[in-house]
């Protein structure tokens, strides 16, 4: 039997452990106090809210899951679907299911907070998991901007609560990403699969976006255009000027106005507009955004505007918008780092010969009260076990029997 884990998911030692809570306990604190409240949903859901979830290219990742007993049999058969369930590959799918569900007993707006698990089939690789930790902020209810606000600034304030000080905020809004593409001479069954592929701007870059749309089949003249544009840099004033003009998309260019002077005028982070910003996920309808960081490569955080994805539930549109943080991304950050984590109780063992442990468990709880505290029974190689403590990051020890009264330093020992 093999005793590693499945590719593309990973144990944690007990370290790492005591980082990654630490950091989800300051993620979930900040979260709190802006007002939002924790749920939890099942990591499975019904293949067919999977399959029509606009997920994009996370679609083609779900982890499926066969049917059990009699209707495999019958699928195997007939030759049906032979899957009716499969594991969730974000956390916004369930959260919509979850809302249409149980709307009638949530605040409106509602403020959520999802941490948990999510899976992908990805292809395993460094910073890519098949199993990996969301932190999810999403307010449901209302369509006014000051939504995104409240979800920027929160985040923000999450990210400097964990240690990542140096990022900007980027945003764009898909309404004026498809009013730029219509105006270029795209046409409008085609941008669905232009956005597909401009997503991919960061890793291939211009010549190699454009160079897929032309073996897509789409146009030479919009291909050029849009290259040209990405060139120059497409900037928010030039885009707002021609919105005045009435050549783009009016209400999203005064959206992201609204947004990004609001939060300079807060002095909550450094924002600014992205034209390229597009975001994978097809479910989007509106406002994007990202967390990008000069000292890393890639986002660490990022969410958006999907209003129509709760109403294929209920038939009716429900506003939402949502945030999340790269937990993995975070705790693999501070960990290059070598940061020390914040916050952490001290570490206290309690060595005691077997006799004495009733005088050992009554030190402890005294003791609890300050340390977080575990009791030894005494090795004949006390010193070993000393060395194993302090390499487990234990602070501090006491053996039960000795004149002292307090516990000793481990980095301090003779």
């Amino acid at each position: 039997m093999k005793i590693t884990p499945v590719k593309g998911a990973n144990d944690y030692l007990p370290s790492q452990v005591r980082v990654r809570d630490s950091v989800q306990n300051k993620i979930l604190e900040v979260y709190r106090a802006a007002g939002f409240e924790r749920i939890t949903t099942p990591i499975m859901e019904d293949m067919e809210n999977l399959d029509k979830s606009d997920g994009g290219e996370n679609l083609n990742l779900i982890f499926k899951i066969l049917k059990r007993g009699e209707k495999l049999d019958k699928a195997l058969a007939e030759g049906g679907e032979l899957c009716d369930l499969g594991l969730r590959y974000d956390l916004t799918l369930p959260l919509t299911r979850y809302y249409a569900n149980n709307r009638a007993k949530l605040m409106n707006p509602f403020k959520v907070i999802q941490t948990d698990r999510v899976y992908r089939a990805e292809r395993p690789q460094k910073g890519r998991l098949r199993e990996f930790v969301q932190c999810d902020i999403d307010i449901i209810g209302t369509d006014s901007r000051t939504a995104e606000l409240e979800l920027i600034l929160t985040t923000v304030k999450a990210l400097r609560a964990v240690g990542i000080g140096n990022f900007t905020v980027k945003i764009n809004d898909r309404r004026l990403l498809r009013s730029v593409l219509l105006s270029l001479g795209f046409a409008e069954g085609e941008l669905d699969g232009v956005c597909v592929i401009f997503d991919k701007l960061d890793k291939i870059g211009v010549q190699g976006v454009a160079a897929e749309m032309l073996e897509k089949g789409l146009p030479a003249s919009a291909v050029e255009g849009l290259a040209a544009m990405l060139e120059e840099g497409a900037d928010f004033e030039t885009l707002r000027a021609k919105s005045l003009r009435g050549e783009l998309t009016s209400d999203a260019v005064e959206d992201l106005a609204f947004i990004m002077d609001s939060v300079r005028e807060t002095g909550g982070a450094e924002i600014s507009f992205d034209v390229s910003l597009v975001r994978g996920q097809g479910y989007y309808t509106s406002t994007v955004f990202e967390v990008v960081s000069p000292d890393f490569r890639g986002a660490i955080a990022g969410g958006g505007r999907y209003d129509s994805l709760i109403g294929k539930f209920i038939g009716e549109e429900v506003p939402a918008v949502g945030f999340s943080i790269g937990f993995e991304r975070i705790c693999a950050i501070l960990e290059e780092r070598g940061a020390c984590v914040s916050g952490l109780r001290p570490r206290l063992a309690v060595v005691y010969d077997k006799a004495r442990f009733a005088e050992a468990q009554s030190y402890a709880e005294e003791k609890r009260a300050a340390y977080d505290v575990s009791l030894f029974e005494r090795p004949k190689k006390l010193s070993k076990l000393l060395s194993r403590l302090e390499e487990q990051g234990y602070n501090a020890f006491y053996t039960v029997g000795w004149e002292e009264t307090e516990p000793r330093e481990l980095g301090g020992r003779e």
